[in-house]
């Protein structure tokens, strides 16, 4: 007696079959007969894995206008009202209320992996406790990672380090620097070296804030996969960003993807909040505020799009679809090819569980039961309409349903 069989979904546009879910995991594939304690009509939907967010801030969610706007839309400008909001109205219950929020809003739409970064410059350490607290109340059903950054620096602050590695002890799942923000080129290098050192002796992966910046002098991405090439850490370290690529000349380019190819990193683009903030100082022609994607994706590097910031001080908007962030992809981009809305897609799914080391991921017997149906005939369909997950199932228990939206005509149209 299976647990649940779900009848008749496409794996593709010409394979139609059954998946019998027993004790969290998916049992058996293909045309299935035997009896099951619940049985769902796939009505010939799409399964997928569900998606992965790859880099979110839940701390920094839903508190976009307070205390105030962000006028300038700039880095810098978010930076400051981040730190004035954490003064004056962050606490334990602000964060776990807002975190949860988010979580159930992206779960709803098939996001049943996360990664979340963590300020931990607050001497309190208020978020991270709070979202400690929601990693456990949500792992049921969503796998929430949680990374240490240091939002105020990590050297050029005078407690980043320190305040770090509380965090590691607290028990963060990553940890990460943001050198960009240091003070000089040479403060950024040794916080790399530093984060990388902390991740070897604490065995965590590395995720850093790379290169978000218009600045094509801006050249951290090539420590950072240096570093992980002389720590062989490899494909536990992921730079997010890396937006001053997009400035860089291409010989240099063309050297810096050699270097990413033999360091193995994974790549993390924000295609919503950095096509919002980058390029606002540059002169016409503005920069399109995105890395090289295409070139990065045709070199073999893993890269993830990731929703970023959420109705926050650095991007006041945001639904939590994945399929919003990867439609403005396909966008700034570039990609718009035959196989592009497939290669988008896996970087929301395969790409990004790659990125968080999930294991037993996909739709195969023997892998966690955690998938979404979703009414669209391919990648390119479904990048297109960017119609929600009907149907949200996490370690084969039905999490969320969302019916999908008609149209009834009336009158002549009808």
């Amino acid at each position: 007696m299976y647990d649940l069989i779900i009848k008749e979904v496409r794996v593709d546009p010409l394979v139609t079959i059954d998946i019998a879910i027993k004790d969290g995991c998916i049992y058996k594939l293909g045309s299935i007969s035997e009896p099951a304690n619940q049985i769902i009509d796939g009505k010939g939907r799409w399964v997928l894995p569900p998606y992965v967010e790859s880099h979110l801030h839940l701390d920094t969610a839903l508190t976009s206008g307070k205390p105030y706007v962000n006028q300038s839309g700039e880095l810098f400008e978010g930076i400051q009202v981040w730190n004035r909001y954490k003064e004056e109205f962050l606490s334990h219950e602000d964060v776990v209320a807002r975190a949860k929020n988010v979580i159930k809003m992206m779960a709803g739409q098939g996001v049943l992996f996360m990664r979340s970064m963590v300020d931990v410059s607050d001497p309190k350490l208020t978020a991270l406790k709070a979202l400690l607290e929601v990693k456990r109340t949500v792992s049921p059903f969503m796998d929430l990672q949680l990374v240490g950054f240091p939002q105020n620096s990590l050297l050029s602050s005078s407690d980043g380090v320190s305040q770090l590695k509380k965090a590691i002890k607290l028990g963060v799942d990553g940890i990460s620097a943001v050198p960009h923000l240091e003070a000089t080129r040479e403060k950024g290098v040794k916080s790399l070296e530093l984060c990388f050192q902390l991740a070897l002796e604490h065995k965590r992966f590395v995720h850093i804030f790379c290169d978000e910046i218009d600045d094509r002098q801006s050249r951290f991405l090539e420590v950072v996969a240096s570093l992980a090439i002389e720590t062989g850490l490899h494909e536990k370290v992921t730079a997010s960003h890396a937006n001053a690529m997009s400035y860089y000349d291409e010989a240099y380019v063309r050297k810096l993807l050699g270097l990413l190819q033999s360091s193995r990193i994974n790549i993390v683009t924000a295609p919503l909040i950095n096509s919002a903030m980058q390029g606002r100082s540059d002169s016409w022609p503005k920069g399109r505020g995105i890395t090289r994607v295409k070139d990065l994706h045709q070199a073999g590097i893993t890269v993830a799009v990731a929703h970023d910031d959420f109705l926050s001080p650095f991007y006041p908007l945001g639904t939590g679809s994945m399929l919003n962030a990867g439609h403005m992809l396909l966008h700034l981009a570039h990609m718009t090819g035959e196989d592009d809305f497939d290669a988008i897609l896996q970087m929301m799914t395969i790409n990004a569980a790659r990125v968080l080391g999930i294991k037993s991921y996909g739709i195969k017997e023997g892998h966690r039961a955690n998938l979404i149906l979703v009414s669209a005939t391919n990648a390119h369909d479904l990048l297109r309409r960017q119609p929600v997950a009907e149907l949200v199932i996490a370690n084969g228990q039905i999490l969320a349903e969302t019916p999908n939206q008609e149209t009834k005509w009336s009158g002549f149209l009808r």
